[in-house]
């Protein structure tokens, strides 16, 4: 797992979606990686969750599909205010499964508008991103929506509906991705904020299978602003 920017990570290998391939043409346009792991952000995120199921199981890389159930999908699109690499925004799906006795979540689907994130996120820890454009504001009945770049022709928006009280959040967890080289690696994640609860109003449209997992409609919900998280560097394997 190299994180000084070698060329023997291989971008392009990492597991993911389809919607997540990267083409020759922005291959040849990444910058090296610039922010090694750990890392600690500041940010606000709409987050909304929906059933797993088959579909998301089949969305998992095939080293951990072979021995994990798919419980649940977490959405989100998040913007960034402070991190390594700057600011930027994001969309993701992570794919909650158990393993055994435990539960892990598996990024599975991830775009940012900043080409050094894309990097970061590969190299570090086999995140398969890809680039969007981003477009509106987080905020309450106020649509945010993401359109995957390179003519990739997926399109992601939600709009919260908040409704709830304004709570304290905080969980922990463990993000398990599969490497390039088909080994697995682990993360620890933290994260703390205020929470806004409600629902989110959730539009998935792409030629790919990215709605029959990461499905349109209304779901639980809410706005967490502001959010404080870490992500630690991967262990195992």
């Amino acid at each position: 797992m190299p994180q000084d920017g070698s060329m023997t990570f291989d971008l392009a290998a990492v597991p993911g979606v389809p919607e997540t391939l990267l083409s020759d043409a922005l291959l040849a346009q990444l910058p090296i990686s610039q922010a090694p792991a750990p890392w600690a952000v500041r940010a606000s995120a709409v987050v909304w969750i929906c059933r797993g199921g088959q579909a998301a199981t089949a969305a998992l890389p095939n080293k951990i599909r072979a021995q994990a159930k798919a419980i649940l999908v977490i959405g989100g699109m998040v913007r960034y205010e402070d991190t390594p690499v700057g600011r930027y925004d994001e969309v993701f799906g992570v794919i909650a499964f158990r393993m055994g006795r435990r539960i892990r979540g598996n990024v599975a689907f991830m775009a940012v508008d900043s080409p050094t994130s894309l990097v970061g996120g590969r190299t570090n820890w086999s995140m398969p991103k890809t680039l969007a454009r981003f477009d509106g504001d987080l905020a309450n009945d106020t649509t945010f929506t993401a359109v995957g770049d390179d003519d990739s022709a997926w399109k992601i928006s939600a709009t919260p509906h908040l409704r709830g009280p304004l709570l304290p959040s905080y969980s922990r967890g463990t993000a398990l991705q599969q490497f390039p080289d088909g080994s697995l690696h682990e993360s620890k994640l933290k994260s703390r904020g205020r929470l806004k609860p409600g629902t989110v109003e959730v539009t998935v449209e792409s030629p790919g299978p990215l709605p029959e997992w990461l499905p349109s409609g209304r779901f639980r919900g809410g706005l967490i602003d502001p959010m404080r998280f870490s992500l630690g560097e991967p262990t195992g394997g």
